[in-house]
């Protein structure tokens, strides 16, 4: 199994339980695991008119980027890693009348909450496909904006989900995606942390290093924004939710909360594509 595959089934295995949890009794989810306090993706949409409660409840992102992605009535938008379809259908909601909102996942669990959130929202304009961010099932200039939640630091190909959201962006199209970067190297034993990788923290792109990816991959005006920054407090939180057995020799808990304290932080991340 390659390095793709073994993440891919990871983050497959922990996104889908947390789908099941919320198909099956309504209940909150938590990218980095069921039933948990998660201070990534606590309070992000605060004040939001939610189109359904179940996918705010399935909610699993470090942002809000559909607060932030300026959209317009008539264009179409795609979600990569679309989760239970909260982005999608509030992104349907901007875009209508004329414009659709597409959600890309590839766990079966997460889209069929996605078009049962979709069905209660009674939101007609969007669509669901299933799929790897890596090899996104749309032609070339298929859509206007990119939106993302969380999702592009899990993918060990970075430069590969850069190329296909460069290559669907029609002319003048929108990179505008939330996502976790690191603000400092940490050791690179941490990124082996299986645990981590679900939990949205050892994938994660330094903040120069994204916006280099973004330049090299064709796209003009790259920035970045951070939106909030993880403190030790918040580390502590995540620490309850890794087993003991995935943590790297030599490392315990105390120690790896103390390289990551302040490391790493939700970002809003912009870009155009030329026209």
């Amino acid at each position: 199994m390659t390095q793709q595959q073994d993440t891919h089934a990871m983050v497959r295995d922990r996104y889908a339980s947390a789908a099941r949890d919320s198909l099956e009794s309504g209940s909150s989810a938590s990218c980095c695991g069921p039933q948990a306090t998660d201070p990534i993706t606590i309070g992000l949409y605060e004040g939001t008119d939610a189109p359904s409660d179940t996918a705010l409840a399935a909610s699993l992102g470090c942002g809000n980027p559909t607060a932030l992605a300026e959209l317009a009535p008539g264009e179409d938008v795609l979600d990569l890693g679309s989760g239970g379809g909260l982005d999608v259908l509030l992104s349907a909601r901007r875009v209508a009348p004329g414009g659709t909102a597409y959600g890309l996942d590839m766990t079966e669990e997460m889209l069929e909450l996605a078009r049962r959130n979709q069905e209660e929202a009674g939101i007609d304009n969007a669509r669901f496909l299933k799929g790897t961010i890596e090899e996104v099932p749309m032609e070339d200039g298929s859509v206007d904006v990119i939106i993302s939640n969380c999702v592009i630091n899990l993918s060990p190909d970075k430069d590969t989900v850069i190329g296909e959201a460069h290559r669907v962006l029609r002319g003048g199209g929108r990179f505008a995606v939330s996502d976790i970067v690191l603000l400092r190297p940490i050791a690179e034993e941490l990124r082996g942390v299986a645990g981590l990788w679900t939990g949205c923290v050892s994938g994660s792109l330094l903040d120069t290093e994204y916006v280099d990816k973004l330049t090299a991959a064709g796209f003009a005006d790259a920035s970045m924004e951070v939106t909030r920054t993880f403190d030790h407090d918040d580390l502590q939180q995540l620490a309850e939710l890794v087993p003991a057995d995935q943590l790297p020799a030599g490392w315990d808990m105390d120690q790896i909360i103390q390289a990551l304290d302040g490391a790493f932080a939700s970002a809003f991340i912009r870009a155009r594509k030329a026209a």
